[in-house]
């Protein structure tokens, strides 16, 4: 059994998920800056266009090639616009096991990028990785990254206390920690049967803006 994800393309009917080049730097620093990543995830803040360069051409290589994890640019179709990230980390290739995240550009939300990106590459994980579980960690109060796992099909299997550290501003525009919980879900293979079409049915991949 391999130990490494494969650079990989995977294509959806709007997007097209592929790995980090040097073209995305400047997409890559301007969305991470935003409000809502600074809050909920532990990108340093301000974002530099020389963190982006970083993360692409030394980070994101190292972990596939170890086999901890994969990053994926997310791209519109027709625009080859970047409007996200999807992440894998903490593989662990016995268990055949993975920890999923997303994040979506601010102007990208409300079009359900986040939920067709995690959808598309989780089917790539259990169809052509023979992946067995997928896990992912929300804070307690980020509701929007809540319902794109719903969204995709996750149950919810508890909260670790205590466990998160996100982050908000003070009134003089400093970024301070704030200690809250981790919702923890998980998607099986079989949790995937039929969330497809009734994400077409509802016109979920429009519903809700999301970002994690």
């Amino acid at each position: 059994m391999t130990s490494t994800f494969p650079d990989i393309s995977i294509s959806t009917e709007r997007l097209v998920l592929r790995a980090l080049d040097e073209d995305d730097v400047p997409a890559l620093a301007a969305m991470m800056n935003d409000e809502q990543i600074g809050a909920w995830t532990d990108v340093p803040q301000p974002y530099t266009e020389d963190r982006a360069r970083v993360w692409i051409t030394e980070y994101a290589p190292t972990e596939r090639r170890a086999g901890r994890g994969l990053d994926l640019a997310v791209t519109e179709f027709l625009t080859q616009r970047l409007v996200g990230i999807v992440q894998l980390a903490k593989t662990n290739w016995h268990v055949r096991s993975t920890e999923m995240s997303y994040s979506i550009a601010p102007w990208a939300r409300g079009e359900g990028y986040a939920s067709e990106a995690a959808l598309a590459t989780a089917r790539w994980l259990f169809r052509d990785q023979k992946f067995e579980r997928i896990e992912l960690r929300t804070a307690a109060d980020n509701t929007a990254s809540q319902q794109v796992a719903q969204k995709i099909g996750c149950i919810s299997e508890g909260v670790l206390r205590n466990a998160c550290i996100a982050h908000t501003r003070t009134e003089d525009g400093r970024w301070v920690d704030l200690r809250t919980d981790f919702i923890i879900w998980s998607l099986l293979p079989e949790d995937l049967d039929g969330v497809g079409d009734q994400l077409a049915d509802t016109g979920g991949f429009t519903s809700f803006s999301d970002w994690n």
